[in-house]
């Protein structure tokens, strides 16, 4: 079994520096806990989804059980959808939050991935649950910090477990206002950091021995999910990430704990 060392978790500075990089003069960032220019950051995000893509659906499954299920379809129904509607999913990748909205928008309804990642999207494409509602779910490459989409042009807008990988999350979250209709839904589930401290420790071991051991085994890479138990470990917590959601004009903003607090899933109102 492969054996990473565990990081622990990442003070308040650390993670302000991941959320914005322009909290200071230093031009760095983190992605993991490789240090590297905050400009680069999306190229080497890139390269690791990439990397990833092929088995990323599987090895989700397989790493937490397929309770990432329950948890995205709980998110979803969180965002109070009705037929019709029009759904962003930000950094959507293989599409699972979209395929839910789906479901309840109906027919008329549309729902739209927006991935940076070309080889996440097309493994979403191949998946039958989403050639089922391929008459309504759209994929657009492009930046979640930049995005090409009007202003006011979503009832909801949606992002699960991408948006602690953006360069900026302040940005990506500030994107996700304007693109929002007022009175649209914003709901983003998220990683987190586990509650209960003995938990916390089988967690922390879980994802340092395990996760990489299959990620190894399975999909070629121990790295690969290492990395992403360090960029958990550096993320906002969830009192941060209401706040931010808050700076950037969203109102009602709630977030729940989920699975003695592995993740966590926001809400918020465009006012």
């Amino acid at each position: 079994m492969t054996f990473h060392r565990i990081p622990g978790w990442f003070d308040h500075g650390v993670r302000k520096k991941v959320a914005d990089p322009d909290s200071d003069a230093s031009g760095y960032t983190y992605f993991g806990l490789e240090k590297l220019p905050a400009d680069r950051k999306k190229q080497v995000v890139l390269a690791h989804f990439n990397r990833v893509a092929p088995r990323y659906d599987f090895m989700n499954t397989v790493l937490s059980f397929g309770i990432h299920y329950a948890w995205k379809r709980n998110a979803v129904a969180m965002l109070g959808l009705k037929p019709g509607d029009r759904v962003l999913d930000v950094c959507g990748g293989t599409g699972d939050l979209a395929v839910y909205a789906a479901g309840w928008i109906g027919a008329q309804g549309r729902a739209v991935i927006y991935d940076m990642n070309h080889e996440m999207m097309r493994a979403g494409v191949m998946r039958p649950q989403n050639r089922k509602y391929r008459d309504r779910i759209f994929c657009v490459l492009g930046d979640a910090e930049e995005m090409a989409l009007p202003d006011n042009a979503f009832d909801a807008a949606m992002v699960g477990f991408g948006i602690r990988n953006l360069t900026s999350i302040r940005q990506g979250i500030s994107e996700m206002h304007r693109v929002l209709k007022p009175g649209g839904r914003i709901m983003c589930l998220e990683f987190s950091k586990p509650v209960n401290p003995v938990f916390r420790a089988l967690y922390d071991w879980y994802s340092f021995s395990v996760m990489p051991a299959a990620g190894r085994v399975l999909a070629g890479s121990d790295r690969s999910y290492a990395c992403l138990s360090e960029t958990i470990r550096m993320f906002a917590t969830p009192e941060e990430l209401a706040a931010m959601f808050e700076q950037a004009g969203f109102a009602k903003v709630r977030f729940t704990r989920l699975t003695n607090g592995i993740a966590a899933i926001h809400t918020g109102t465009k006012s």
